[in-house]
């Protein structure tokens, strides 16, 4: 493609994002029209970052923006297409650290198995494969935060849909009646993340760097992401789970913070079992594997890495060539701090 082509395509789809995803963004607080106009027009924010950065008493000038994050996802142009498909970065990972293990796909109506690929498969062997393995998790083929993945599970002769109780019909049916989805083998957390909430994966949200000068790659930010009854089977922030900040030298846990409302939960509201405090088991190992991995990738200037831990240490769920600023900023302002300077030196803001 032409490099002036290129540029105003990039430029047509900025544009289209923010009017789908600033100007008309879903709001969960009651913000008044005009205040969320002038600040998607005037900075690139969403109503929701309007309370959650407090901008009527801070200067919107100390924040990234929704605006600005949707420039930073092509830092890692052109690379960043091995990141967005989720099945080609499960392969290229695999080699460097555990990941989940991909079972089915299912994309234009043809079912296959990763095992089998050479003929298409039937609904009946999904059905089959999981009460022999447990529990699967279905994702897209292609969304993020959370977004149409659902927890399918086998136990006691029966079935589970998003820990719902649901017939075998029911469980055929959903598959057949949805396309373009993947399914992926069903991690065992750790005993003490499921301590804090069992009926989520809760996973870590790791983002490492590489130095603009340097190059080299360093750990930048990390939070737990916590799931809630509103939220299962997801833990996503952005779909109203808690983020607890993670002390990037000892692994221990703040009080945990949800996106769509004020407030701070040193235990779990759901639970009631403790969050601030809490040390991470196999932290520094962990936090020292991805960092290696990260290392391998020399091309990747940025990845916002799902771990999950597990009593044989971090399985990686997935890596993402950007990470949302809300997760970050909820604990500080960073235009002025280390994200902002990262993104100054790719071009991303000024």
């Amino acid at each position: 493609m032409h490099p002036l082509i290129k540029r105003n395509v990039k430029r047509a789809k900025l544009v289209y994002l923010w009017i789908t995803r600033i100007l008309l963004a879903k709001s969960h607080f009651k913000v008044p029209l005009h205040t969320r106009l002038r600040y998607a027009i005037f900075g690139g924010f969403v109503a929701d970052q309007y309370v959650l950065y407090d901008l009527k008493r801070n200067s919107r000038h100390e924040y990234l923006s929704e605006f600005d994050w949707y420039r930073s996802r092509w830092i890692n142009e052109p690379f960043d297409s091995m990141l967005n498909n989720k099945i080609v970065c499960n392969e290229v990972l695999e080699d460097h650290v555990d990941v989940p293990p991909i079972l089915f796909v299912k994309n234009k109506g043809r079912l296959f198995s990763t095992d089998r690929p050479e003929s298409k498969r039937p609904i009946s062997e999904v059905v089959a494969s999981l009460r022999e393995h447990g529990a699967m998790f279905l994702k897209p083929l292609g969304s993020g935060k959370g977004k149409g993945v659902h927890r399918l599970d086998a136990a006691d002769g029966g079935f589970m849909i998003d820990r719902r109780p649901a017939t075998e019909r029911e469980v055929i049916a959903f598959l057949e009646d949805q396309d373009g989805w993947f399914l992926s083998l069903g991690v065992e957390q750790h005993p003490v993340l499921s301590t804090i909430f069992p009926e989520t994966t809760n996973t870590i949200r790791l983002i490492t760097m590489r130095d603009p000068e340097t190059g080299a790659a360093r750990v930048f930010f990390a939070v737990l992401r916590i799931g809630t009854a509103a939220t299962i089977p997801v833990d996503n922030g952005s779909r109203g789970g808690l983020v607890s900040l993670i002390d990037l030298e000892e692994g221990t846990l703040s009080a945990a913070r949800p996106l769509w409302s004020p407030g701070e939960f040193s235990t779990h509201p759901d639970s009631g079992e403790r969050i601030e405090g809490v040390e991470l088991p196999g932290w520094r190992i962990a936090k020292q594997r991805i960092l290696d991995v990260a290392g391998r990738f020399p091309y990747l200037q940025f990845v916002a890495w799902d771990v999950l831990l597990t009593e044989q240490g971090p399985c990686v769920i997935e890596a993402n060539t950007s990470s949302g600023v809300n997760i970050i900023q909820m604990w500080g302002a960073q235009r002025q701090g280390e994200l902002g300077d990262f993104y100054r030196a790719h071009g991303v803001i000024e």
